[in-house]
């Protein structure tokens, strides 16, 4: 089952090649400008054209999923709808054609006849992409395709992806902000059980060429299923004795005192979150923008905790984060439920899962993450994190 792995890795590379290639190519990057316009009824274009890249992404994953893996890509679900009306009043369905030109004239509709623009994104579109890690073709697993359903958020962060920030300086290697923050997450669940197997966050920005102001990206998976737990932040074994002692290091509190913590949170965060936090982890705290480049953060070992107290995350957002997190021996948890269980009574961390929507909700609230979340490396850590975060949050509790 790499093979579907294998696949999810490259549609994710051809993915960042279109989001690279909106802020890249000037045809396009004009349109991306005229986005940062605001108020301006006099539209160029009949779509907001960050809609057009994210429904644009999520075709190419699910049209190249299907053709390799016939009967998946009815079972690929996303954050946007591919329907547009133009400024005809004509509804477009915009999907992925079997011919370049063909995606030009389909563009071309949606875009008000901007053929410039309309051929510089079929072409990138209709590129073929070779990408692969070799750590995956020594990978024997079989998991049966028709227990696999796949969320998607084709381009997260948005609001960053179009304002468009490549100066920020990161904080102890965390991005506040800035094109750093945008990802593509691929996350592949069990539609019986709702629990993760595969993930896939692609990252189209991660250092620019100053002299070509090209962007080159970073793509990291995870795959946990049966027992078989691989990701590709493995380090080569010789040095995975020492980073496992060094984790069990740093998983005790060195002393009452200390802050052992560090979270990474979202700028919107409520006060009372905050202040237990800064109980809790003293100044390492980080705010920094996207759902998905904040549990990134964790994957790569940049923070213990993830943690976010509102309903405003859905599946297609951690899903591949929470996929790759397991795979690596932790997980992604409902925060509302933690904060009310019970650490005597037995019963384990109440886990995200995908294959259930909530109940009485609609349109997209049905598929958000209601309790919150909490993303984390280690299970110990974490129950230390929830014991001494519910020390700080009940006095304020009491107080309201």
């Amino acid at each position: 089952m790499s093979d579907i792995l294998q696949e999810l890795l490259r549609v994710s590379e051809k993915a960042a090649n279109i989001a690279r290639a909106c802020r890249q190519q000037e045809a396009l990057f004009q349109l991306l400008i005229e986005e940062k316009k605001e108020g301006e009824k006099n539209k160029k274009f009949a779509v907001d054209f960050k809609t057009l890249a994210d429904v644009l992404v999520q075709e190419v994953i699910k049209e190249n999923m299907q053709n390799k893996f016939p009967g998946l890509g009815k079972k690929i679900f996303g954050e946007e709808s591919n329907e547009f009306t133009n400024d005809l009043g004509e509804k477009i369905i915009m999907r992925l054609c079997p011919t370049e030109e063909e995606t030009v004239a389909l563009l071309s509709k949606v875009l008000n006849g901007n053929k410039l623009a309309s051929e510089a994104l079929a072409k990138v579109v209709h590129q073929d992409v070779f990408f692969s890690d070799p750590a995956l073709d020594s990978v024997e697993i079989n998991i049966p395709q028709d227990i696999l359903g796949i969320w998607v958020d084709p381009i997260d962060s948005t609001y960053q992806y179009i304002k468009g920030s490549a100066d920020i300086t990161p904080n102890q290697g965390i991005f506040p902000s800035g094109l750093q923050c945008v990802t593509i997450l691929i996350g592949v669940y069990d539609i019986q059980t709702g629990v993760p197997l595969m993930g896939v966050i692609n990252q189209p920005f991660v250092s620019q060429d100053l002299h070509t102001l090209r962007w080159k990206g970073q793509c990291y998976w995870g795959l946990s299923y049966l027992g078989t737990n691989i990701h590709s932040l493995l380090p080569p074994v010789s040095a995975r004795n020492n980073s496992e002692t060094q984790s069990r290091v740093t998983q005790n509190p060195s002393s009452e005192g200390s802050h052992p913590f560090s979270a990474v949170i979202s700028t919107s965060e409520k006060e009372t979150i905050k202040g237990a936090l800064s109980r809790v982890c003293g100044e390492r705290i980080f705010p920094a923008a996207g759902a998905g480049y904040k549990s990134l953060c964790v994957v790569l070992g940049l923070v213990d905790i993830y943690i976010f107290s509102e309903d405003t995350t859905f599946k297609w957002d951690s899903c591949a984060a929470h996929a790759i997190l397991r795979a690596m021996g932790g997980g992604m948890v409902d925060l509302k439920e933690c904060l009310g269980r019970n650490p005597d009574s037995g019963l384990g961390l109440p886990q995200l899962v995908y294959h259930v929507g909530n109940e009485g909700a609609a349109g997209v609230d049905q598929w958000a993450n209601k309790g919150g979340l909490i993303a984390y490396r280690s299970e110990k850590q974490l129950e230390t994190f929830l014991s001494c975060l519910l020390q700080h949050l009940a006095p304020v509790a009491t107080h309201t």
